[in-house]
């Protein structure tokens, strides 16, 4: 286990509308505002479509993060994540996760990693910056490659 005591900066309620991409209007967000680490608390709204980790193969190895994804369309969607600076590629780095049901399919449902997303009508995002008692982003992403690559959320400065 690690941790780390943050405290809540400003909060902002950003609304995405019709056609928009949701990762560039939400970084584009975070840009103008200066967050480098927060969390998105929840998220709703529709999507035209939408990313989405996913196979409908076995898996090779269970264990292993899936890196494949799927597409689906015309989605009702509620979500959350946090929002981790990428010290190596000097970045924001969100890792934001979806439920969503899919409205032409008796709103069948996907549960998964959101890579990518069209905002269909309106996405109502809540977002709480995190700040922390040292210099630079109090939420840091980087890859651990001894666990297959995957990027894991630190504190401060790539810890």
């Amino acid at each position: 286990m690690r941790f780390a005591q943050v405290r809540p900066g400003r909060q902002f309620v950003l609304a995405l509308d019709h056609g928009e991409d949701f990762f560039v209007g939400l970084a584009r967000f975070c840009e103008d505002q200066g967050i480098r680490s927060g969390y998105i608390p929840m998220f709703v709204g529709g999507f035209r479509s939408a990313r989405l980790v996913g196979s409908c193969e076995p898996l090779a190895d269970p264990e292993a993060p899936l890196w494949k994804e799927i597409e689906v369309e015309t989605l009702e969607a509620l979500g959350g994540g946090t929002l981790a600076w990428d010290v190596e590629k000097d970045c924001l780095a969100p890792h934001i996760h979806v439920a969503a049901g899919i409205k032409g399919a008796a709103a069948d449902g996907r549960v998964s990693h959101l890579l990518g997303a069209t905002v269909q009508f309106i996405c109502e995002i809540t977002v709480v910056e995190v700040l922390g008692d040292v210099a630079g982003p109090a939420l840091t992403r980087s890859r651990d490659v001894d666990l297959y690559d995957v990027p894991l959320l630190g504190f401060g400065q790539g810890t």
